[in-house]
């Protein structure tokens, strides 16, 4: 399992003290700070180690936003880690630790309030009780994990969480980055996997590129389905991008396309037991056992399929219990079960409740793709051609890669064959021509 990353905001070297004594900060941080960080199983990363010239550059700032968690030593009230600090609070709602040395004064107004961890010295300047301090340390940073909100920010103003489908999908309409990079892969995207080959290569070395940059570069080789790529991708970003619950949950959805599905179901697994459910990343983990599912049925193991297509029906319905908003998993439930032989009664219940979470959707002005993918499900599992036939004509206008309507276009033939092999040929013909309108659509991109 992949240990998370934990970024320590201090000063570094011997730094003065109100009372005239010196402190020793970095063997708080040899002896204190990145022990306690490795009883907590996560991996250290020190500010200053991310220092060019004394320089803090940009790839610092996203380091610091992207590591899921933070140890930030307030000792001496250092300027570069309370602006640190500050950002941290300003983007992250939880799981930043705070600590200070004890005996040297009150800690500034502003963070007096904020439940920090008080650590001993000697005289010259190092831990008097390392190993004692160290395990109050790491136990906090074992509670960071339930994700408690310690930010004062999200503490005192109230937030505006997203479906986490939706921050994929979003992504290049909220980050801010070069311009001219944007249109470049805008265009390389049309051009096919060289074009986009040739940026990354003007990028290198990844690791040190803009995280914007990077992830869009991600999400271009997605589009043109360049699964490799994207694997390859994930070894060359930043440790800090790299384990972000985005870049993972894509790094599952490109091994799953790229065959390699046991792979795929680690990492998925890996991020939920480190991260938590969600919509999206059930999600993609249903993707897996669905494909295994086809796999297994196509080579005559019926045993084995339908092991495998409870498990992507599981997958989909925790998705959906994780986030009802986020219709997306609940009609892959909803189409699972109909495959099923006879269909899962479950559905039944089910559909409305998929049904009304899509339509939230739709009503608060942002639909996207799947929403109107979702609708035109529904309508071709009640049967109803009008409906499915104008959400068709909404979904083709909103596409945007060309696995939505490939991904669409399989799931309702999928539920025309289960019919089929049931005799049940009544809407056969009108659901055949929209598999092939939207395979035309997705040859098209």
């Amino acid at each position: 399992m992949n240990r998370p990353l934990c970024f320590v905001l201090m000063p570094f070297g011997t730094k003065p003290r109100e009372s005239g004594a010196s402190i020793d900060f970095d063997a708080v941080y040899s002896q204190l700070i990145m022990p306690a960080i490795e009883a907590a199983d996560m991996e250290s990363l020190r500010a200053d180690e991310e220092m060019v010239g004394g320089l803090i550059h940009k790839p610092m700032y996203e380091r610091l936003i992207l590591c899921e968690y933070a140890v930030a030593d307030l000792t001496t009230a250092n300027a570069n880690v309370f602006y640190e600090l500050g950002l941290r609070h300003a983007v992250r709602p939880s799981s930043t630790v705070l600590i200070f040395a004890e005996g040297g004064g009150q800690l500034p107004f502003d963070v007096a309030p904020l439940r920090a961890i008080p650590y001993g010295l000697n005289p010259d300047g190092k831990p008097n009780k390392p190993q004692k301090d160290l395990l109050v340390l790491s136990e906090r940073l074992c509670k960071a994990r339930q994700a408690t909100t310690d930010s004062p920010v999200y503490q005192l103003v109230e937030g505006f969480p997203d479906i986490q489908r939706l921050k994929t999908d979003v992504f290049r309409e909220r980050v801010a980055y070069s311009t001219q990079v944007k249109q470049h892969l805008a265009q390389a995207r049309k051009q096919g996997i060289k074009a986009i080959e040739a940026i990354e290569t003007e990028l290198e070395p990844i690791a040190d590129a803009e995280a914007g940059m990077v992830v869009d570069l991600f999400l271009s080789y997605r589009a043109v389905k360049a699964w490799q790529n994207m694997i390859d991708l994930v070894q060359k970003m930043s440790p800090p991008l790299a384990s972000t619950v985005m870049i993972q949950e894509q790094l599952g959805l490109a091994l799953n396309r790229a065959e390699r599905g046991d792979e795929a179901e680690m990492v998925l697994l890996d991020l939920i037991e480190r991260r938590g459910p969600s919509s999206e990343t059930y999600g993609i983990l249903g993707r897996v056992y669905k494909d295994r599912w086809e796999t297994a049925k196509n080579s005559g193991s019926k045993l084995q399929a339908l092991g495998f297509l409870q498990k992507a029906i599981d997958a989909y319905l925790k998705g959906f219990e994780t986030d009802w908003r986020d219709a997306y998993p609940g009609v892959n439930a909803v189409t699972l079960m109909e495959l099923k032989d006879p269909p899962d009664p479950r559905k039944d219940s089910l559909i409305p409740i998929v049904s009304y979470a899509v339509e939230r959707r739709i009503a608060s002005g942002k639909p996207d793709y799947w929403d109107y993918a979702t609708r035109l499900e529904l309508a071709v599992l009640a049967g109803d051609e009008a409906i499915a036939m104008e959400n068709l004509a909404n979904a083709l206008a909103v596409v945007r890669e060309a696995f939505e309507p490939e991904t669409t276009a399989r799931n309702l033939r999928l539920i025309r064959e289960s019919r089929e092999k049931r005799n049940n040929t009544t809407d056969s013909a009108w659901t055949k021509e929209i598999e092939d309108e939207l395979q035309q659509n997705q040859s098209s991109l």
